[in-house]
């Protein structure tokens, strides 16, 4: 313990003071400009902490950031309902699962069947839908051009 305290001791001591064999006399009192500049020093170095508090804590307020879905696994939908407690819904196959979490364990709240993925093959659909018809208008625009020119 004594160790610990010398060598606390040694290394919080300036040893520039023991250097110094006689003290210098300021000639002149020290500038408002140095209070001024370490002030505006200090001010700002509050003013970014401040900015990473507030970031830090919307990144942990907001910042749910969508994954897609790995494996037979999805998480739909989450909402925090209190400090460490949250909502989540989770997709496993064909059923959806409406889950509670919290710090240490996770509970079903209601299962529910998942809807149909409908979406997705009308969206392929009408994507090849918009393909055929941009490549008439563009295949009618050619042969206007054409007769015109």
């Amino acid at each position: 313990m004594l160790k610990h305290f010398c060598l606390f001791l040694v290394l919080t001591c300036p040893l520039a003071a023991f250097a110094e064999a006689e003290t210098k006399v300021p000639s002149h009192p020290e500038s408002l400009i140095a209070a001024e500049s370490i002030t505006k020093m200090i001010t700002g170095l509050l003013l970014v902490l401040a900015v990473i508090v507030v970031a830090a804590w919307l990144l942990k307020r907001f910042g749910n950031v969508r994954t897609s879905a790995t494996g037979h696994i999805k998480v739909v939908a989450a909402a925090s309902i209190g400090q460490r407690e949250r909502v989540v819904i989770v997709e496993i196959g064909d059923t959806r699962l409406v889950l509670g979490v919290a710090p240490g364990h996770i509970n079903t709240l209601h299962r529910m069947p998942a809807p149909p993925q409908a979406t997705g093959q009308t969206a392929g659909k009408s994507g090849e839908q918009f393909s055929k018809v941009l490549d008439n208008r563009i295949s009618q625009t050619d042969i206007q051009t054409r007769d015109c020119g």
